[in-house]
């Protein structure tokens, strides 16, 4: 088979959830980020695991998520959209019964204007200059919104992955100016904010990245196993090159082995010359340039080369491919490419 497979542990993911809402605490709901297909991984049956380990509520970017998320879950579960009311999606938010965020002025007009008796929260900015209503805007909104009160007010952090940015500290305490004595629902915390500590945490959490066991939750349990097939192997003599641009060459008699991935399946061309396979125990080492649809690997001293060479497993996390990258676990995680083999253990 020249097909690679990507093994997704659904029981992990419900573990790393279950690990998150215990560390935040009795008074904070845990909720679950799963936007882009549930970071790369599925959200179907993803979803469906979190919702039978206890999840309530959940979040996307954009309404079509919302929506495909809502076929997943049917009524019930909240399910509140980054993005907020854009252009157009009035049908959708209220036929999907969608919690739009709200991040600007401009989106609360035009929520009122079209669904005025749908829920709605507000996406607050606290220091990121990203998305949400900053607090000049905050504090005249009061005529647009009229009796109507957000279901939520959420803000996001811009340094949580660093716990002793000061960032950290200025954004909590324009969060707390923006909404304190308000009587609002309020969530500031995604994974890193989570681990920052009770003080982040408010009435609601919602964890993302650290559902797969990936930074800042890397102490969480592994979620991915991505085994790559070997289509041939070949012996080289010194001097001989591996790849297009030649920009490997043989120092020794070397064993190379090609498998069927590349760049096309996520596996990015930064990884060229850096990263690494592994057979079981051994490393193999990524020789030549990733192309879009194969990686040679040196295979050198393996006594046997296996059907399979692992990309990620049990030696090799989306933090550590992210590292040989030069980049971090999220992109890895939501680059992983449509052609593979995707298997679900556990519930489902």
């Amino acid at each position: 088979m020249a097909r690679a497979t990507l093994t997704i542990d659904l029981d992990a993911i419900a573990a790393n959830w279950c690990a998150l809402d215990r560390l935040s605490g009795p008074g904070t709901e845990t909720a679950a980020t799963l936007k882009a297909d549930a970071y790369g991984t599925g959200v179907v049956p993803v979803a469906r695991a979190l919702a039978a380990a206890g999840v309530r509520s959940f979040f996307v970017a954009l309404a079509e998520e919302g929506a495909a998320l809502r076929r997943v879950l049917g009524p019930g579960p909240f399910i509140g959209v980054f993005s907020g009311h854009m252009e157009g999606d009035a049908a959708l938010l209220r036929d999907a019964a969608l919690v739009p965020m709200l991040n600007s002025p401009d989106q609360a007009v035009r929520h009122r204007a079209a669904l005025p008796d749908c829920p709605f929260g507000v996406q607050l900015d606290s220091g990121m200059n990203r998305l949400g209503i900053e607090p000049a805007d905050w504090a005249a909104l009061g005529p647009v919104l009229g009796d109507a009160t957000p279901v939520l007010a959420m803000s996001h952090l811009a340094c949580s992955d660093e716990a002793d940015h000061p960032m950290n500290a200025a954004q909590l305490a324009t969060f707390r100016a923006m909404t304190d004595g308000r009587g609002l629902r309020r969530s500031l915390a995604a994974t890193g904010g989570l681990l920052l500590g009770p003080e982040y945490h408010f009435d609601l959490a919602r964890p993302g990245i650290g559902l797969h066991g990936a930074a800042p939750f890397a102490r969480g349990r592994q979620t991915l196993r991505l085994s790559l097939p070997v289509i041939q192997t070949r012996s080289l003599a010194p001097g001989e090159t591996v790849g297009y641009g030649n920009s490997w060459t043989a120092a020794a008699a070397t064993r190379v082995a090609t498998v069927a991935a590349g760049y096309a399946d996520g596996l990015l061309r930064a990884l060229s010359n850096r990263g690494r396979l592994w057979a079981g125990e051994t490393p193999c080492d990524i020789l030549g340039r990733v192309s879009m649809d194969l990686i040679t690997v040196d295979v050198t001293d393996l006594p046997e080369v296996p059907d399979m060479l692992d990309a990620l497993g049990p030696r090799q996390t989306v933090d550590d491919l992210a590292a040989a990258a030069g980049t971090i676990g999220y992109e890895i995680l939501t680059a992983l490419g449509t052609r593979y083999a995707r298997h679900h253990e556990g519930r489902a």
